[in-house]
Order: C-alpha cells, then sequence, then structure tokens
C-alpha cells in the first residue's frame, strides 16, 4: 500500500518538518491526561513486545512502505508524550496513510492518552497535529536520496546477487576464459568489489 494519492489537505496550509532529500522528519509533543502514564507505557510495551500480536504492526509498516524510523517516548515525570518519526511522500499522504493500517489503531490508542486528541480519522485531526507538531533544528540522514521503496528493493537485489555468487555456475562463467574481458571491465570490478565488501 504505498503513499496515497488525492490525500485530504487540512485548513492550515503551512506543513511543518524539515526535509532531508526525500525524508521529513515529524516530531508531536502532547500532554498525557493526567494518570494515563502507566496505560500509555503499557500500551507502547506491549506494541513493541515481539508477540504474535504485535507482528501486524511491523508487517503494516512495511505494507504502507513510507516510513523510516519512529520513536514514542514520556517524559516530563510521565506528564509529556512526544511521537517522532522520519517518512517518505508527502505530509497529508503521511497521516492519511496511517489512519488506514493497524499502525493508526496503535496512533488511536496512543494519543487517546492524550489531553485533546480527536482520533485518526476525526476530519480535525491534521489540525491537532500540527498544532503539537515541532520541526526539528537540525535534521540530517544518512541516505537523504533513498526511499524506503528504494531500500527495500536495494536489500531484495542485494539478496539475489548474493544468491548468484554462491553458485557453481557463477564461478564457472567467471574461469570462462570468453568472459575474461568482462571480467576486466571497472563496471565489474566495482561491482566485485561491493559485493565482497
Amino acid at each position: 500500500m504505498a503513499a496515497t494519492s488525492g490525500a485530504t489537505p487540512s485548513a492550515h496550509l503551512e506543513r511543518k518538518g524539515m526535509k532531508a532529500g526525500v525524508c521529513t522528519e515529524f516530531t508531536v509533543f502532547a500532554k498525557i491526561k493526567p494518570g494515563h502514564a502507566d496505560a500509555l507505557r503499557e500500551l507502547l510495551a506491549k506494541t513493541t513486545s515481539g508477540s504474535a500480536d504485535t507482528a501486524g504492526n511491523v508487517e503494516a509498516v512495511r505494507e504502507l512502505g513510507i516510513l523510516h524510523d519512529a520513536r514514542h517516548v514520556i517524559f516530563d515525570n510521565d506528564t509529556r508524550y512526544m511521537f517522532a518519526s522520519v517518512f517518505d511522500g508527502t505530509w497529508d499522504n503521511y497521516i492519511d496513510d496511517f489512519a488506514k493500517t493497524v499502525v493508526g489503531k496503535l496512533f488511536n490508542e496512543a494519543f487517546s492518552h492524550t489531553e485533546g486528541f480527536p482520533g485518526v480519522t476525526d476530519p480535525g485531526v491534521k489540525d491537532w497535529f500540527i498544532a503539537h507538531q515541532e520541526p526539528a533544528g537540525i535534521f540530517v540522514s544518512a541516505y537523504p536520496d533513498l526511499t524506503v521503496q528504494q531500500i527495500y528493493k536495494d536489500q531484495r537485489v542485494d539478496e539475489a546477487f548474493q544468491e548468484v555468487l554462491d553458485t557453481a555456475e557463477f564461478r564457472a562463467m567467471l574461469d570462462n576464459p570468453a568472459n575474461a574481458e568482462l571480467r576486466e571491465t571497472p563496471a565489474f570490478q566495482k561491482l566485485l568489489e561491493e559485493a565482497s565488501a
């Protein structure tokens, strides 16, 4: 389910969040409702427990295909909550896409422990996020020109290429004198160097 098009814009035109290449950072700060910190902490712990129940979250994030990373933090003596993430695409699509997945359900549950959160499917949710969002002072990405989809593809290509390198047929092809010219090309040498790094 990659990012959707035709996302619904909110009443606000300004979208906060710094960009680094194709990546955009998103950081939201909210006040935790009095007495809700333990329930929020329990929810977050359950979500990352690695149990079968949480496998759907990982699969939904992978299916969404635009999220580089995310962090949930309870701080200031259990009075404040921060959600921070890095994503590809537009801000509106990011919010719209999350609302459609099991991850949106987690958002709803987590932010329901904060003051004034209307719910991820509420028409006013984007305005709420904008009001509680703060852009980073500095945002750096180690791979600013790679989308999540490109990274997934690079992983698949690398795995397939490594399998080819390990076959007897590939070794025989390399040893064949008819392929000596190909083996000596700078492009092929670079490919072999990168594969062995």
